[in-house]
């Protein structure tokens, strides 16, 4: 898709922000569930958790956007972020292998984004294959 090696995806259950990125570029997809206003109420008496069901299709669409990546940081606030690494590993679980990390991160800009996946990975060393 993109012609970079790393990705970052930031999530949450209103939208996925996924960047295909380089050291001095970058491309940004948005992903949205079809319905992201999800009310979570538990009623007394009532049987189930009162937790709404994850937006598999939402995943899987996220999980296809970085699918061509060759390293792969998750972010994100609160659970989804989980979700989706939970997502892939049971329906795609080589993809599951190309993410290098989770990290926890509220609401940031896009800039924040980048500036924090392009030193974890920096960091981390986590450079791509060199072509001979």
């Amino acid at each position: 898709m993109s012609g970079h090696y790393h990705a970052v995806v930031w999530i949450d259950h209103h939208e996925a922000r996924v960047f295909h990125f380089s050291a001095s570029d970058s491309d940004e997809i948005v992903i949205r569930p079809k319905d992201p206003v999800r009310h979570i109420h538990h009623k007394a008496n009532s049987i189930g958790s009162g937790h709404a069901s994850e937006d598999q299709d939402f995943l899987q669409r996220v999980a296809d956007a970085v699918s061509d990546a060759g390293a792969i940081l998750v972010t994100g606030p609160a659970n989804e972020k989980t979700e989706l690494v939970n997502h892939i590993g049971r329906h795609t679980p080589a993809l599951k292998a190309k993410i290098k990390g989770v990290e926890t991160l509220d609401h940031p800009t896009d800039g924040e984004v980048l500036a924090l996946a392009r030193k974890f990975f920096r960091d981390d060393h986590q450079e791509p294959p060199r072509v001979q």
